[in-house]
């Protein structure tokens, strides 16, 4: 018997659930509370008290967190950026297309010296160390306590950056230093926004990890704490701490997860109506697709492993009024101020689940307080919640034939019955906790995207794997239980030496102990 637990904290509810195999043994839905974490100790709290003196193998939290405190411009460490790139990269350096408010925030210091790497592997320059430990000391000494280090090349070779942040480490010693090539891919700007982001974030990361620890102590739950990651599986809370960005856009990606498990379809298309947004995106084998095109953190270009959503500002706390003789919805949302700000809880403001009572699709609050809202009137908002879904739906669509579309979130009383380019709409039970179902059933994984040379292409596709299983044991996963899930090879026409860019995913299950 395997029995864990999943939280996902979302920007309105915080869900639980405790799975049993394959079973849902309990569910919980909370409000998500100004400070997040005690929304998370609430629904931890909830479910121990269903736990009775069966233990369980791990607890599993998925968190909007860490990339809310990037849109929301909050929380947000000064950061170092050292780049080893000159004489080659003089012209932007980092941060230079970053929204001004953005980068005030962030931007401590900008250095950047002499090193990298050519697109064929050799230097551009040698790596200038006294240049690298002279940038050290003048970070240590403004306070900055956060580097992140980028170099041309370095997913082909990441020499440079693992012998600066050598140095570093020696002239600050406590500085929490993320490296570019441990996240990103080949372009430069976009590797090293992301190692930005992640250094901004690495004392908030800390912090929420080290608190929602607390959180299982106090609720008397004895288990090993893992984060969910944006591709639907997690790592250990520890190297979530180092990673935060990863878990970007991890609350999608538990309930598309979530959906497959509870509905047992691997192939479909998911909405995942929250309290705010509706995230439309496409399982295939059981995960989501990924994106492949540059993709934006608040405003900040990045390009690294994320899921191929759409979201759009229809949600269960939406606001609806009438504009221009049309009805409007969104993109503002009460959030999780629903309880105190809709209209059937004596609220102001008139939102989507207000319309949704009128309309008899959902038990909550009094209805008696939205009996004056006309029959027309509510017809009409739901008709304009089924385009906006409709538009979503076609635009997230790569094949012309009628796919199954599950609908789950707890907003998912606003997607009817029925939608033109799809085959069925599947409301499957626990569809409301969908996110933390995902959450529970993560499995953990590694991956490797990296360029080899003066290999065969079986051989560098070994040593890919090779690499990601590599990783999949630092996060977490028993080896034993590994498989590949995914290999590509491009072949890089203009490096010598027959280069090839590998890709390897690997998934297993949790390690025991």
């Amino acid at each position: 018997m395997r029995r864990r637990i999943g939280i996902d904290v979302g920007g309105t509810n915080t869900d639980a659930v405790l799975l049993e195999d394959d079973r849902v043994l309990h569910a919980v839905k909370t409000p998500t509370t100004a400070d997040v974490l005690t929304g998370v100790r609430l629904a931890l709290e909830s479910t121990a008290r269903a736990m009775g003196s069966e233990p369980v193998q791990a607890v599993m939290i998925g968190t909007t967190h860490f990339v809310n405190a990037v849109v929301q411009r909050r929380d947000l460490a000064p950061v170092g950026a050292l780049r080893i790139g000159l004489p080659a990269s003089r012209s932007l350096p980092p941060f230079c297309d970053w929204p001004a408010d953005l980068a005030a925030l962030v931007r401590g210091q900008v250095h950047m010296v002499e090193g990298g790497h050519d697109y064929d592997g050799r230097p551009i320059m040698p790596l200038d160390e006294r240049a690298v430990a002279a940038a050290a000391r003048a970070m240590n000494a403004a306070g900055i306590a956060c580097v992140a280090i980028s170099s041309i090349f370095s997913p082909l070779d990441p020499a440079m950056e693992d012998r600066a942040a050598e140095i570093l480490r020696a002239e600050m010693p406590g500085a929490s230093i993320t490296l570019s090539h441990d996240l990103g891919r080949i372009g430069l700007l976009e590797r090293e926004n992301v190692a930005l982001l992640n250094a901004c974030l690495a004392p908030l990361a800390q912090h929420t990890v080290q608190a929602f620890e607390e959180a299982l102590r106090q609720a008397g739950i004895a288990a090993p704490l893992f984060i969910t990651q944006n591709d639907g599986t997690v790592i250990r809370a520890e190297l979530a701490a180092r990673f935060p960005v990863l878990s970007f856009a991890s609350g999608p990606t538990n309930s598309m997860r979530g959906a497959a498990f509870l509905t047992g379809l691997k192939n479909a298309l998911v909405v995942d109506v929250g309290g705010t947004t509706s995230d439309v995106g496409a399982l295939k084998a059981g995960f989501p697709r990924e994106a492949n095109a540059i993709v934006h953190v608040g405003g900040v270009r990045t390009l690294f492993r994320m899921p191929d959503l759409l979201s759009i500002g229809l949600g269960g706390g939406s606001h609806v009024e009438a504009r221009d003789g049309r009805i409007a919805i969104g993109p503002r949302s009460v959030g999780f101020r629903l309880p105190e700000l809709a209209r059937i809880f004596g609220g102001p403001q008139l939102t989507t689940s207000d319309i949704a009572v009128r309309a008899g699709l959902l038990s909550l609050g009094e209805a008696s307080r939205v009996a004056d809202i006309a029959d027309s009137f509510t017809r009409d908002t739901l008709a304009e919640a089924a385009r906006m879904l409709e538009e979503a739906v076609d635009r997230m669509k790569t094949e012309a034939t009628d796919v199954p579309l599950l609908a789950v979130g707890g907003g998912a009383f606003l997607v009817p019955d029925r939608l033109p380019g799809c085959s069925e709409v599947l409301r499957p039970a626990h569809a409301a906790v969908a996110n933390a179902v995902g959450a529970a059933i993560a499995q953990v994984s590694g991956e490797a995207d990296q360029v080899f040379q003066g290999m065969t292409r079986t051989e560098a596709m070994a040593a890919a794997e090779r690499i990601a299983r590599d990783r999949a044991v630092e996060a977490g996963a028993d080896g034993a239980t590994l498989s590949l899930v995914d290999i590509e090879d491009l072949p890089i026409a203009y490096l010598p030496g027959g280069a090839l860019r590998v890709r390897a995913r690997v998934v297993g299950e949790i390690a025991a102990g």
